[in-house]
C-alpha cells in the first residue's frame, strides 16, 4: 500500500526521529553535507519549531533523544547539548570530561536518569543525574550482596558522575552528583517495559525468596494516600484500565463504550511528570471536545465484551465495544480507521511487540486472528480454544503468545508459524463453584500470571508447567482482576462486592503480603455497593497501580515504596537484619 503521506526532513537529512516520553510530540534530528537540524513536527506534518545551537559542519550524522517530556539532547562538536522543548535556544552542554567523537551516540534510559554516549575509543560513558547515581549504587549493592546468586556481571571502571548542571533546569533532571567506581552491566536501558516484561534478572527473585513478610492491613482512610481521578462524563463502570507507556498519564474504557484520559504534567509538584497520587492530573480531551466512543453496532451491550490495547508509542489506542475494531489517534481523538465488523465479535486485542501494524484479536467464536492493519487482511486464524478467548499475552524472549479463555483454557501458540505448542486446563479448586463463564486473563513476564475468579495461577512457558497457586479465602468472594507489578515482583489483585478489597501477593511465593480494606479507599456510604473491576500497573513505579471501579471511578493508591508490608526478618544476604520499631511501623536496619 505504501506511505500514507510523505515530508521532507529539513536540509533532505539523513534524519532520527523520536517521541516525547508521553507520545505527544516528535521531534528529527539529522544533518546533511555538515548542515544538522533539530526540529519539532506538529501533527499535520509542518514544522513546528526548529531548534538553534547545532554546528555548522557536523563530521557526521547528528543523533538525539528525548527524556522526561520536556529535555532535549544531541551529540554533536564532540559534546552533548541539551535543549528545554519548548524553548528554540540551547539550554547548556557538557563534554562528559572528553573522549567523545564528533557526533556522538546517545540514549537516555526510560526513566531519564541515565544517559548513555558512545566514546571515541569504542566505549560507552553513562552520565547519570542525582537519582541516577542513586539508581547505580543500589544496583551495585544489590549484586555485591548476592554474590554467588546473580548471574549478571559487575563491570570495574570509572563512569562520568553528571550529566551537565544548569540553574535554570530542575535539580532532579540534571544535578550535581558524585562518582561510583563499580556498576552492573545494563541492557537494553531504553526498552518498552510492556513488550519486555518477561525479561527480569533472577537476583531480585533470589533476595526476595530469603524474606518473611508481615501481614499490612489498610483498614482507614488516614493510612493511604489516594487519588480520585474526576472527570464531567456521567458515571459508568470502568471495565478497562490502562497506564500509558510514558507512566504520565491513566486511559479508561467504560460499559458505555466510552473512552476517559487522564493526564499529569511536569511542574515543581511532580518533577517527574508521572501518575502520583500527590498531585491531580488533568482529564483530557481536545479542543474540539470530542469523544473517543467505540461501534456498538446492533449487538446488545449488555452482552459485548470491551477491550482495548495501547500501541508502544501511546500515540494510537485500538478499541471495541462488541461493533467495530476502531483505532483512535490520542491526541486529536479521531477516528483513523474501522474494522473487523461483528459477527463474530472481537472481545481482546494486543499489538504484536515488535509490530504495531499486526495485533492479535481474540473472538468471540473461540479463534484468535492474527490481522494486519496496514494491509487490511488476516494473516492466519488460530483454533483450539472452546470458549470466547478473553486473554493475549506476548513473549518477546521466548517468540510465542499466550491465551486464555472463558474455558479456563491456556494455550501457548509459535509466533513464527502460528501454530499452537501446548495447552492446559486450569486446576479449579475443590468446592469452589466456578462460573461457565468466567473469564481467564493473562500476562508474561518470566512466567504466566493466570488469573480466574477463583485463584491466581503461575505457569512456566513455553510449556505450561504448573508452578504454584493461590487460592483466596471464600468470604474474599471472587477476583475481579489481578495485575503484575513493574517490576514483576508483586501482584496486584482485586475482589468483588462484598469484599471490595484488595490484596499485595509477593510473586516469589505467592504469600499475601499486604490487604486493603475498602473502607480505606472508598467512602463509607459507598464501600458495599462500589467495589473494583480492574487492576492496572504503573509502568515505571513498581509501588504504584489504579483501580477502575463499579461506579466509574478510577481510585489510584499511594506510591510509597516499601509500604506494601514489612519484612519481619531478611536472611542470606549479609550481616544485617529488619526488624520493626516504632508506631510508624517503618523498617530499621542494624549492623552486626
Amino acid at each position: 500500500m505504501g506511505s500514507r503521506v510523505d515530508f521532507d526532513a529539513p536540509g533532505q537529512s539523513c534524519t532520527t526521529m523520536a517521541y516525547s516520553a508521553d507520545g505527544t510530540r516528535l521531534f528529527s534530528c539529522g544533518s546533511n553535507k555538515g548542515e544538522s537540524f533539530i526540529v519539532e513536527w506538529n501533527e499535520s506534518g509542518a514544522v513546528k519549531r526548529t531548534y538553534y545551537g547545532l554546528g555548522k559542519r557536523s563530521m557526521g550524522v547528528v543523533q538525539s533523544d528525548t527524556t522526561k517530556n520536556r529535555f532535549l539532547a544531541a551529540g554533536d562538536e564532540f559534546q552533548i547539548k541539551f535543549w528545554d522543548m519548548d524553548n528554540v535556544n540551547l539550554l547548556t552542554t557538557t563534554d562528559a570530561e572528553g573522549g567523545l567523537p564528533a557526533s556522538p551516540i546517545l540514549r537516555f534510559n526510560k526513566e531519564g536518569m541515565l544517559l548513555a554516549v558512545s566514546t571515541s575509543e569504542n566505549g560507552i560513558k553513562i552520565l547519570a543525574t542525582a537519582d541516577g547515581v542513586r539508581l547505580l549504587r543500589s544496583i551495585e549493592n544489590r549484586a555485591l550482596d548476592a554474590s554467588g546468586v546473580a548471574s549478571g556481571t559487575v563491570v570495574k571502571g570509572p563512569i562520568v558522575g553528571t550529566f551537565g548542571a544548569s540553574s535554570s533546569m530542575p535539580a532532579t533532571s540534571l544535578g550535581v552528583g558524585d562518582r561510583t567506581a563499580t556498576m552492573t552491566a545494563m541492557v537494553g536501558m531504553n526498552r518498552d517495559s510492556r513488550a519486555l516484561l518477561d525479561v527480569k534478572p533472577r537476583v531480585a527473585d533470589e533476595l526476595e525468596k530469603s524474606k518473611i513478610w508481615k501481614l499490612t492491613e489498610f483498614t482507614e482512610p488516614s493510612q493511604l494516600r489516594s487519588l480520585w481521578l474526576s472527570d464531567s462524563i456521567p458515571a459508568t463502570k470502568v471495565i478497562r484500565l490502562i497506564y500509558t507507556n510514558s507512566g504520565g498519564a491513566i486511559l479508561a474504557l467504560t460499559y458505555n463504550a466510552t473512552h476517559k484520559l487522564w493526564k499529569w504534567h511536569w511542574n515543581e509538584r511532580n518533577p517527574s511528570g508521572k501518575a502520583t497520587s500527590t498531585v491531580a492530573p488533568q482529564f483530557w480531551q481536545p479542543p474540539s471536545r470530542i469523544l473517543m466512543t467505540n461501534d456498538r453496532s446492533e449487538k446488545n451491550l449488555e452482552d459485548a465484551v470491551p477491550c482495548f490495547a495501547l500501541s508502544k508509542n501511546d500515540s494510537y489506542v485500538m478499541s471495541a465495544s462488541g461493533g467495530n475494531i476502531s483505532l483512535f489517534n490520542m491526541i486529536s481523538f479521531k477516528t483513523v480507521t474501522t474494522f473487523m465488523p461483528p459477527s463474530p465479535a472481537s472481545i481482546f486485542l494486543a499489538f504484536h511487540p515488535q509490530d504495531n501494524n499486526i495485533i492479535a484479536i481474540g473472538m468471540d467464536d473461540f479463534s484468535i486472528q492474527i490481522y494486519n492493519v496496514r494491509i487490511n487482511e488476516v494473516k492466519s486464524k488460530l483454533k483450539g480454544h472452546q470458549k470466547g478467548v478473553i486473554g493475549l499475552a506476548f513473549s518477546n524472549v521466548l517468540n510465542v503468545v499466550v491465551s486464555s479463555g472463558a474455558d479456563a483454557q491456556l494455550c501457548v501458540w509459535s509466533m513464527d508459524i502460528w501454530e499452537k505448542q501446548a495447552s492446559k486446563f486450569l486446576q479449579i479448586p475443590n468446592g469452589r463453584v466456578s462460573s461457565p463463564l468466567a473469564p481467564t486473563r493473562v500476562q508474561f513476564h518470566q512466567h504466566v500470571l493466570a488469573v480466574h475468579e477463583t485463584q491466581l495461577a503461575i505457569y512456566e512457558a513455553p510449556k505450561i508447567e504448573y508452578l504454584k497457586q493461590w487460592i483466596p479465602r471464600e468470604s474474599s468472594g471472587s477476583i475481579t482482576d489481578a495485575m503484575y507489578s513493574y517490576d514483576s515482583q508483586l501482584i496486584y489483585a482485586s475482589f468483588e462486592a462484598g469484599t471490595g478489597s484488595v490484596c499485595v501477593l509477593t510473586f516469589t511465593t505467592l504469600r499475601l503480603r499486604c490487604r486493603i480494606d475498602p473502607a480505606a479507599y472508598l467512602p463509607s456510604n459507598l464501600t458495599y455497593l462500589v467495589y473494583p473491576v480492574v487492576v492496572a500497573a504503573q509502568p515505571s513505579e513498581p509501588n504504584q497501580f489504579a483501580l477502575g471501579l463499579t461506579d466509574g471511578g478510577v481510585h489510584e493508591p499511594p506510591d510509597l515504596e516499601g509500604r506494601w508490608g514489612t519484612p519481619l526478618l531478611e536472611y542470606g544476604a549479609g550481616p544485617s537484619i529488619s526488624v520493626v520499631a516504632g508506631s510508624d511501623q517503618q523498617p530499621r536496619r542494624w549492623r552486626a
